[in-house]
């Protein structure tokens, strides 16, 4: 028969034991992993019975401890006052030992639970079936993510189970604020989805955006939340994300906390979280477990090699081809003799060595980490050198397009914009030099500053610059400055203002054999 779950959504089993089996199977026909273990319960119930499941998938041990053995053991079972008569509901109170069973009607729900490691009961005579949590698959286990490695702080990571990427979330936010919404997405996948919120910080109007987003998704089925970042984004062909992506717990975390929502997918380890601001992609997970002046330093150092990376190579075919006499004249000389007999233009010889560094380095990202390591060498050395000697491309464009590329290996959440912002903002610039580079600029700030994610601003900082906006962007201000949420957030005091108290100078003042009588000389650090 097969099909999808939808096909089976109301339709009941008819309570013969024989015709729900081969119903069943006729359903799994071509599915040789079915297992259907057939068995009488004992004492006065004396009913046929059948469990359901898929090798594999389930826990043995359970299977046999906490179903069969209770229920082909069962002594007397006299009927109680106001029974209904159903089997189904009294084995539920009185027989099974697992510590989640359902009774269901619904064949939909008795196949999802089937595909999703739990064993269905069924019992002859009964049109209910039981549904008993029996999950035995194994899972990746926690670890650090690979691509999110950090020098201080947490080493937890998501992994594909959505259950136990959920149990770290509350581990972190241990509060019943927390809220996580079930949803189904896929026609044939049926893939188990969460929304997760803090429910006294979070937009409304996002939320209701956002259900109603994931409602309008039809499609054969989704295996990562990148599915749903495409289908549901604001702007769809946008070079920026709408969206963040981590597989860090700790990083959730905090943005739940300012009254984010984060989106997680059963079999992806990768969680969205929305809204999100621009100047994230110029955050580092380590940020907050590092002092403040020191992952200020990096923050900077990120957003000026954003300029660098997208800006030097259209300068530098601007200078040489539009504007010679802005060049100094030592340097338009060396640049000039290292030209000499390489057949291709400035413009063609930028693009072609762009195209070759995101060659090598998808080269060195796709192959074995040993193989990876030696063919970045080779490429980057020794390939490079013989272009240079064989007067393929010049010295300066070879440096040019490297430095680019170093750059912009400092901000890997804009990978894909840097590479299409670097070949169009050269492609303006061989056009009409410094002014086409200046107007691709200016399209892109405009672009940028036009940016919405689930309909929140996504620079709010630019909107309305001020102390509190800009305490997050640029630099990372210390602890005690940061006491609002973002801009988006109606909700928007997190702490209260950082001060000490007249006492706490007093006994710093006695501790150090200090103490003066004028407490206001304590505040001002003469005590």
């Amino acid at each position: 028969m097969g099909g999808q779950i939808k096909d089976y959504e109301g339709r009941r089993i008819t309570g013969e034991l024989s015709e729900d089996i081969a119903a069943f199977k006729s359903i799994f026909s071509r599915d040789s992993v079915l297992r259907v273990r057939e068995f009488h319960c004992g004492g006065d119930i004396d009913l046929g019975c059948a469990a359901l499941y898929f090798d594999g998938m389930v826990d043995p041990s359970i299977i046999n401890d906490a179903i069969i053995k209770p229920m082909v053991g069962l002594g007397t079972l006299p009927p109680e006052a106001g029974d209904s008569g159903e089997s189904a509901d009294r084995i539920v109170r009185k027989v099974l030992y697992a510590n989640e069973v359902a009774v269901t009607e619904d064949m939909a729900e008795m196949l999802r639970g089937m595909m999703y490691g739990d064993t269905l009961v069924l019992i002859d005579k009964s049109k209910k079936a039981l549904t008993v949590n029996t999950k035995g698959w194994k899972t990746r286990g926690i670890s650090e993510p690979e691509d999110e490695r950090i020098l201080e702080g947490p080493r937890e990571g998501f992994e594909e189970a959505v259950m136990m990427n959920l149990a770290l979330l509350r581990r972190k936010l241990q509060t019943p604020d927390f809220c996580a919404e079930f949803f189904r997405v896929g026609r044939r996948t049926d893939t188990k989805t969460y929304i997760c919120y803090l429910d006294s910080l979070v937009s409304k109007r996002t939320l209701r955006q956002l259900k109603k987003r994931l409602q309008r998704i039809d499609i054969d089925g989704i295996f990562d939340t990148n599915y749903i970042s495409e289908l549901a984004a604001d702007r769809r062909y946008s070079l920026f994300r709408t969206t963040g992506s981590t597989e860090r717990p700790d990083i959730v975390a905090a943005r739940l906390l300012e009254g984010r929502i984060a989106v997680l997918c059963d079999g992806s380890p990768m969680v969205i979280t929305l809204p999100y601001l621009f100047s994230e992609n110029f955050q580092s997970d380590e940020d907050y477990y590092q002092n403040f002046l020191t992952a200020s330093i990096g923050r900077m150092l990120r957003y000026i090699c954003f300029f660098i990376s997208i800006s030097i190579p259209a300068v530098y075919v601007a200078l040489t081809v539009f504007h010679k006499r802005l060049l100094p004249t030592p340097m338009l000389l060396s640049v000039a003799e290292a030209r000499a007999g390489v057949p291709f233009s400035s413009v063609v010889e930028c693009v072609m060595l762009i195209i070759v560094f995101e060659i090598l380095k998808e080269a060195g990202v796709r192959t074995q980490q040993s193989l990876g390591q030696a063919l970045s060498i080779v490429g980057g050395l020794v390939v490079g050198q013989a272009a240079v000697e064989a007067k393929i491309v010049s010295a300066p464009m070879l440096i040019i397009v490297a430095l680019s590329g170093i750059a912009g290996l400092m901000i890997p959440r804009l990978r894909a914009a840097v590479f299409y912002l670097r070949i169009g903002f050269v492609m303006a610039a061989s056009v009409l030099g410094l002014f086409g580079y200046i107007t691709a600029l200016f399209i892109m700030l405009t672009r940028i500053m036009s940016l919405k994610s689930f309909g929140v601003d996504a620079t709010p900082s630019l909107a309305s610059p001020n102390a509190q906006s800009m305490k997050d962007t640029v630099v990372r201000a210390h602890f005690g400055f940061m006491r609002t949420r973002p801009a988006f957030n109606s909700n928007r005091i997190r702490m209260g203002y950082y001060e000490r108290e007249e006492n706490e100078y007093e006994d710093i003042c006695e501790a150090e054999g200090k103490r003066t009588k004028d407490v206001e000389d304590q505040k001002e650090g003469r005590c």
